[in-house]
């Protein structure tokens, strides 16, 4: 006989579980592609309560998660760390601080500040606005915590050009910049894969033909004994770099780098990779390391054991790494010890959970027995984080020394994979057993999972936001500035349970205010600008957010649309960083002939229509038909003669499509080198893994010949008329690139510490 009382109970269960998740952040409704309401299914809920430790299978886990979240979200409790605005005032719970109590605040430049708390009758205490940017420590009855304050803004284009050229620069110029892909850059003698070496070059010759900045492809740390895992925006962290970038004559030499690839017998197959069209990671990997290895050891026998100055500048670089740098280099090895052999048993030990129980842990003993066992293995990794640390500094050192006002603009990943060093460095900071994606929309019926974990907001509470700070100053580190991918997360991501479909998801709050103000501190400290890449559902209101923390956007050229026409270059969003395109996105040429819709369809992401009609031939037809609206716009604005017919598919107007782009009224212009050379392929095709050749291609010439390449230089030309042209006709950036917090009557920016 079925319980009558059953009903009632599922749905007390079913209360429970929503006001849980919502408590935890999780959006329990939500609004789909189409405006639908949507409501998350009590399974997925479960699911990723318990990937964030707040198990719930019954009403007595629930109650206990509830309790856990209870302490923690009280008002009785102060977190280790609270972010202010500049100037603002600070308010802490009354329930904690009394008014009239008194508070000492030590600054970060010694100095301290000593008050009392005022507060209107039951409202929160307040502490008197500080002036000062940075973290600070206050210290009130008992407690003692962090107070980060936010300056009004991120450093921006503008103070990077008056940095470079002094305060009293007047005029600031619409800038331009080139985009690369670091992995397909060509240099003789690379080995087969773009290296730091290469992008220094890239640097000096794009600044002498007047580019104040360098975007790359993100350069964090992947998995040294996993050569065929090389997507760069599925890292195995985001706090250290990618070491297959390493050009091994850097800092030993010329002769030292040679004799090492014969001590390594690797000459003939180094030339060989070095000539194809498209990276072979499984061969070139393995094969630099081997060469890299050979320089550890002759570095380890003699300059170690000597004392060299090269000896101590690697002993200093492990000082400052510290815990940190010994987790990645211990993973490293530990990763190899696990995967070595070849055996099906070893390969199914790629994902830390994976290993034996012990080292699962990076604190347990066992983990570091290991490492004084395999001392040397471990710091060869540690060896190898140093030569690609002091690569990329000296790329940045190359661009500023050119006389680039910005440099290195890195590019940050939205997550990494959970199988990698950063996720077993901090289990308790990362998600596990989720993957960070996005839910079902117009473009992608499925919904997409990207494979990759981040931060858990409640563990950013609960610890002072310390990873996600270190992670900023890890992408700061060599750079002039920092693309932050899919920035939409620093508001909300979506979650999917490991191994569930990715529309079984759920969208996760984050803290948005206070990750803001972290990454605009960090910015103006770093004095390097901050760009989000804004693509996609924006929420209302989200980018005029950022554009008052004075964080960019990205406004890309297939995406600025008015009506059935190209929004004019004068009304860009001055807000943004404009470009023709993006990695994920076609190619001037390749748009303009159709071939993404071609690759969409022989991968099988073209839907049948309903009608019967042939999706494809409906595709190109409306390519016709923007090709046509995007000659107009061209023709209009001078990139296009007035009378001539539209230029045929296999006769791309790249040179036009740049200078449209460039005559924008963004204070910075980006541009791909496939635009530059007029490539037809874009570098990565989402959706795809092996059909197409993402991440793989390399440019058809070497770094030091492109610019002497007749249409290289010519379509360079264009985007330098354009921009002073631009520059002249519109308003400096002085006057258009500002938020609020550029009101004439609001503080200015103190001096970078």
């Amino acid at each position: 006989m079925k319980d009558p009382n059953s009903g009632t109970s599922s749905a007390r269960r079913s209360e429970a579980l929503a006001d849980l998740a919502q408590r935890a952040g999780f959006e329990v409704e939500w609004s789909d592609a189409h405006g639908v309401a949507q409501r998350v299914p009590d399974s997925t809920l479960e699911a990723l309560l318990e990937c964030m430790g707040l198990p719930c299978a019954n009403a007595t886990q629930i109650r206990h998660s509830a309790s856990v979240l209870n302490a923690e979200q009280s008002s009785r409790r102060l977190p280790p760390l609270i972010t202010a605005e500049y100037e603002s005032a600070i308010e802490l719970p009354a329930s904690v601080v009394r008014t009239g109590s008194h508070y000492r605040v030590e600054l970060e430049n010694g100095e301290h500040i000593e008050g009392r708390f005022t507060s209107p009758k039951g409202a929160p205490a307040l502490l008197a606005p500080l002036a000062e940017p940075g973290y600070h420590t206050l210290s009130v009855n008992d407690h003692r915590l962090k107070i980060a304050v936010a300056p009004p803004r991120c450093h921006n284009v503008a103070d990077a050009w008056r940095t470079r050229h002094g305060s009293d620069g007047g005029h600031v110029p619409l800038l331009w910049s080139v985009a690369a892909q670091l992995y397909g850059l060509r240099r003789n003698g690379d080995g087969g894969i773009g290296d730091y070496s290469a992008l220094a070059t890239l640097a000096a010759h794009s600044a002498r033909h007047g580019a104040q900045a360098l975007a790359v492809s993100p350069t964090h740390a992947m998995f040294c004994a996993e050569p065929g895992h090389f997507s760069p925006y599925s890292p195995s962290s985001r706090l250290w770099l990618n070491v297959t970038h390493i050009d091994p004559a850097a800092v030993f030499g010329d002769q030292a780098a040679h004799d090492a690839i014969v001590a390594a017998q690797a000459g003939d197959a180094w030339r060989e990779l070095e000539a194809l069209p498209l990276i072979d990671w499984q061969r070139a990997v393995p094969l630099k390391l081997k060469v890299l290895r050979v320089l550890f050891e002759r570095f380890d026998a003699t300059e170690r054991a000597s004392g060299s100055p090269r000896a101590a500048a690697f002993e200093a670089f492990c000082a400052r790494g510290g815990e940190a740098l010994e987790d990645h280099a211990r993973f490293e090895a530990l990763q190899e010890a696990m995967l070595s052999g070849g055996s099906q048993a070893s390969a199914g030990m790629r994902h830390w959970r994976d290993w034996p129980e012990a080292l699962r842990d990076p604190r347990n003993p066992a983990v570091t027995t290991f490492a004084t066992e395999h001392r040397r293995e471990v710091d060869f990794y540690r060896f190898l984080q140093w030569l690609a640390a002091e690569g990329l500094t000296q790329a940045q050192r190359a661009a500023r020394d050119a006389g680039m006002a910005i440099g290195l603009i890195a590019d940050l990943a939205v997550g990494c994979d959970g199988a990698g060093s950063h996720a077993w460095s901090l289990p308790n900071d990362m998600l596990q057993r989720v993957s960070v994606g996005a839910p079902p929309d117009i473009f992608n019926q499925a919904g997409q999972s990207w494979g990759l974990t981040t931060f858990s907001p409640r563990a950013m509470h609960n610890n002072g936001f310390r990873a996600f700070i270190d992670m900023l100053r890890a992408a700061f580190a060599h750079a002039g500035g920092v693309r932050i991918d899919h920035i939409l997360g620093l508001r909300r991501l979506w979650l999917v349970p490991e191994g569930e479909s990715a529309k079984h998801g759920a969208y996760l709050r984050y803290p948005f205010d206070d990750l803001v103000r972290l990454i605009a501190l960090e910015s103006w400290r770093h004095s390097a600008i901050a760009i989000g890449e804004d693509l996609g559902t924006v929420p209302p209101g989200l980018r005029e957010r950022l554009a008052a923390h004075g964080l960019y956007g990205i406004r890309v050229l297939w995406f600025e649309r008015e009506g059935d026409g190209f929004l004019p270059p004068a009304r860009y969003d001055p807000h943004g960083v404009a470009t023709t395109t993006t990695h994920d996105l076609p190619t001037i040429a390749g748009w303009w002939r159709g071939a993404d819709i071609d690759w969409r369809h022989r991968i099988g992401q073209t839907l049948p229509r309903a009608d019967g009609r042939d999706p494809v031939a409906l595709e190109h037809a409306q390519r016709e038909t923007d090709r046509a609206a995007l000659w107009r716009a061209l023709q209009q604005t001078g990139f296009a003669a007035p009378e001539a017919a539209v230029a045929p598919p296999d006769d791309a107007p790249v040179n036009g499509a740049l200078g449209y782009v460039a005559a924008s009224a963004s204070p910075l212009v980006t541009c791909p080198l496939e635009d530059l050379l007029g490539l037809a392929d874009q570098p990565n095709l989402p959706g795809s893994i092996d059909e197409h050749p993402n991440w793989r291609q390399r440019l058809p010439l070497p770094v030091d010949a492109l610019f002497a390449d007749p249409a290289f230089a010519a379509r360079v030309e264009t985007i330098v008329r354009a921009r002073e042209a631009a520059g002249t006709a519109h308003a400096s950036i002085s006057d258009t690139d500002h938020g609020p917090s550029d009101d004439p009557a609001a503080p200015a920016v103190p001096p970078t510490p």
